[in-house]
């Protein structure tokens, strides 16, 4: 079976199995302190917000970003892994584990047919996510300038993001916009009924900008009623190509009230059009999807189950060899450089303070010249110590921003163990942690350990290598 574990001939578990296992238990256990220590973050940080007068307010702010950005998503992550379904029930998830948008709209064609009739209906690809891009639509979106490229958020289907977006601005506004996302359907997939498709999309209105009710993000807010922009979609292609066929599967999921992952309420009467776009480009003979065949309906070969067991789930994903950098990934091993340069910090403030730092922590007051001696020996040591250290986190920063897992794992142990010695001397040792202190090193090592943590970062670092 696919879905088996890698066995020896003995019967037992292989190494790669094994592997793999103790990969996936490290990363679960990460995946949670990490969010357990993401809250922590948050209260020491709203904590400092009350110490600072009218700054506190910056603070509050940075309360917010770690409370919305970091705190909520990781929760709702761990949370969702264990009550929504992991396999296909019409809805897209977020990348916090959230259903979000439905699907409701199916085609049949190419990918080059695909996008010739969104581009002859008038729509425009979207951006993908980059910094660059990112930077824009916040700027386009304050400034009320056109962008009408501009990115959407990802959504999961089939475990993955959407292959692509098309979207069309309204009235030059970046906030107001019709936009749908589509996702190959994979080899073998069937609709639930058995009906064979090629792409599945997901279409809704942006109607404003404002916060969402989970995650307390600045989100795009859709129309409640998807189905007048999953009509409108239609619309456009059957105006712009007369190629275009439609075919409405009738209740494909009941008729519901809900709310997607931003907390908008959405509303759809659970019909699902299937639009043949296969003779946009080059006519060419298309199968009857209407009816059962050996290619569409009942037991199907290379169907793929509507479960998949938890260690299938845990094996390594079949990712692309030339996956794509992920930003948490170059932002772990920014960070880990941050760390580096803050080390470099402390030991020039030791250097210069050594003296007192002996007196006043180790009781050691100057005497003679040759304890002088003995003290900048030590402070040599010390230097020279703490250099090396840095200079191995330097290169394991390197080693994470290439894609080396077990480095990214030897990070996050680390991490792990500098944030339990903090938080073990914060509740059991009643020792302060303040902006004055160690706040900003813990800061760090907890961001290290969402970023590096993160479904993304796994994947790159536990991509297959040539």
């Amino acid at each position: 079976m696919s879905g088996a574990r890698p066995e020896t001939p003995g019967g037992s578990p292989s190494p790669l199995a094994r592997r793999l296992s103790l990969n996936a238990l490290l990363d679960g256990f990460v995946f949670v302190y990490a969010g357990v220590a993401a809250v922590w973050l948050a209260w020491l940080i709203l904590s400092e917000s009350f110490e600072f007068g009218w700054f506190g307010i910056l603070f509050f702010l940075a309360f917010w970003l770690v409370l919305a950005y970091l705190v909520l998503p990781r929760l709702h992550r761990i949370l969702t892994t264990i009550y929504v379904p992991d396999y296909f029930i019409g809805r897209a998830r977020t990348s916090d584990g959230l259903l979000g948008d439905p699907v409701n709209l199916a085609f049949l064609g190419d990918e080059e047919d695909l996008h010739a009739a969104m581009e002859s209906a008038g729509w425009t690809r979207a951006d993908d996510i980059t910094l660059a891009s990112s930077w824009r639509i916040i700027a386009s979106t304050l400034s009320r300038r056109s962008y009408d490229e501009a990115p959407v958020s990802p959504l999961f289907l089939f475990g993955r993001t959407q292959d692509f977006a098309y979207q069309q601005e309204v009235e030059g506004n970046p906030a107001r916009r019709h936009h749908v996302r589509f996702w190959r359907t994979p080899d073998g997939w069937l609709l639930p009924g058995g009906r064979r498709v090629d792409w599945l999309a997901a279409g809704t209105f942006d109607r404003a900008v404002g916060f969402s009710l989970f995650t307390l993000q600045i989100t795009h807010k859709i129309d409640a009623d998807i189905d007048v922009e999953r009509d409108h979609i239609v619309r456009t292609l059957i105006g712009a190509e007369a190629s275009v066929r439609v075919d409405v599967v009738r209740d494909f999921s009941t008729g519901y009230h809900s709310r997607n992952g931003g907390g908008d309420t959405i509303r759809t009467d659970g019909d699902l059009p299937v639009v043949d776009v296969a003779r946009v480009v080059e006519p060419r003979p298309v199968a009857d999807q209407s009816k059962p065949g050996p290619d569409s309906w009942g037991e199907v070969a290379g169907k793929r189950p509507a479960f998949e067991s938890p260690v299938r789930l845990a094996e390594r994903e079949a990712a692309p060899v030339a996956m794509r950098r992920p930003v948490q990934t170059v932002l772990g091993a920014a960070l880990i450089v941050v760390r580096v340069l803050l080390g470099v910090v402390w030991m020039l403030a030791l250097a210069f303070d050594w003296n007192r730092v002996l007196e006043n922590d180790f009781g050691l007051a100057p005497r003679d010249d040759d304890w002088t001696a003995l003290a900048g020996t030590a402070l040599t040591v010390v230097v020279v110590v703490g250099s090396l250290v840095l200079a191995v986190e330097l290169g394991f920063a390197w080693l994470v921003f290439r894609g080396s897992n077990w480095a990214r794992i030897a990070v996050m142990a680390v991490a792990v163990a500098s944030i339990s010695i903090a938080a073990i001397d914060y509740f059991v040792g009643d020792i302060e942690i303040t902006v004055r202190t160690t706040l900003l090193t813990l800061a760090v090592d907890i961001l290290v350990l969402l970023a590096l943590s993160s479904r993304s970062a796994r994947a790159y670092a536990r991509r297959p290598r040539r």
